[in-house]
């Protein structure tokens, strides 16, 4: 009695994944990208936030000696530009356009998530014109780098940030051509997110520079 030869099935070719430029894709029932569309933009936060500690120990360095320092008798505050003011508002306003233009790239409106980096940059790049106008304004009145203790924290705390946020400057610019070349609002967020992590940490930054320079 013959045994019946077993029947085989024809194989099915699996579809392709996507490939895209940061190698396949994963696409979920919803048409969302996966977990494989991800790690670029994870590593580019975690990049972010190691920049972010970094700066914070320097800073937090530098003005634990201001503090130390500014109880000795010939701690003399100098005058406030008025430069300063306008810049601190406009590097706050700055930030609030990262937000909206983060808000309206989660609702895919992509014209005008660019339209709010766009802000951000020219609000950041004035902020920077503004300080340039505070020393100016101080030479003016006779208050320079080796005036006094105060005088040379002073450069020495706004001189180091204005370079962090020029930095941020070309990190924005960064985003700005990935928003520009990228398909979708979601695709383009991957870039702005990291950057928006250090601009806010930027203009806090300045917050609190600003307080113990010349609030405390």
């Amino acid at each position: 009695m013959s045994r019946p030869s077993p029947v085989l099935e024809p194989l099915r070719r699996t579809p392709d994944l996507p490939i895209g430029p940061g190698g396949p894709h994963v696409t979920t029932g919803d048409g969302s990208s996966g977990a494989a569309a991800r790690p670029p933009a994870s590593a580019a936060s975690i990049a972010v936030w190691l920049l972010v500690g970094a700066v914070t120990i320097l800073f937090a360095a530098v003005t634990s000696t201001l503090l130390a320092r500014r109880v000795e008798a010939d701690w003399r505050p100098g005058p406030l530009p008025a430069a300063l003011w306008l810049g601190t508002i406009v590097l706050a306003a700055s930030s609030l356009a990262m937000e909206w233009a983060r808000a309206r790239g989660r609702r895919e409106h992509l014209d005008q998530l660019w339209a709010g980096l766009v802000a951000t940059s020219t609000l950041g790049a004035a902020f920077l014109v503004f300080q340039w106008t505070a020393w100016r304004q101080l030479a003016a009145m006779g208050v320079y780098l080796s005036t006094n203790p105060h005088s040379a924290f002073f450069f020495l705390l706004t001189g180091l940030h204005g370079l962090h946020l020029a930095g941020g400057l070309f990190g924005l610019a960064y985003a700005l051509g990935r928003t520009r070349r990228a398909r979708s609002a979601a695709v383009a967020l991957g870039a702005v997110d990291p950057v928006a992590i250090y601009w806010h940490f930027l203009t806090v930054l300045w917050l609190y520079l600003f307080a113990i320079l010349f609030a405390l």
